[in-house]
């Protein structure tokens, strides 16, 4: 199934900034906005409240760090795809919402078979991915 995680919670700079990213995104895979805090918000996968993904904004010492996927921490975050049209129409929405895209709809045979994605960041440089075919194909 497209989008389905357990929960995550990701750290941003601004959570205006990112709410308005994040309800595109995540509204296009299936998930609506579940809450707002003070502190930031939560994504319910179509109302199941344990495929969660939420927003915390930065505080403390790391609220000036810069995200960098190649410390220690997470890399990226991936998501399914349905089909490559599927792909190919995040695409597009993300251009519509001026996101930056890392890399535009491809084949990656490097990771599988059939290993069709769009790599983008979020406002704050997390990197994230939606793939079709990754297991099974």
């Amino acid at each position: 199934m497209r989008g389905l995680v357990h929960h995550i919670d990701l750290t941003v700079t601004d959570k205006e900034r990112s709410r308005a990213f994040y309800d595109a995104v995540l509204g296009f895979m299936g998930y609506r906005r579940a809450a707002d805090y003070d502190h930031g918000s939560d994504w319910d996968r179509a109302g199941e409240p344990f495929h969660s993904i939420g927003i915390l904004e930065a505080c403390g010492d790391g609220a000036a760090r810069v995200h960098d996927r190649y410390s220690p921490g997470l890399h990226h975050l991936a998501w399914a795809a349905d089909s490559r049209e599927d792909v190919d129409a995040l695409h597009g929405l993300l251009r519509s919402i001026d996101a930056t895209v890392l890399d535009p709809p491809a084949d990656y045979p490097q990771y599988g078979r059939v290993y069709y994605a769009v790599f983008f960041a979020d406002p704050d440089g997390l990197k994230l991915e939606f793939v079709f075919g990754a297991t099974g194909s």
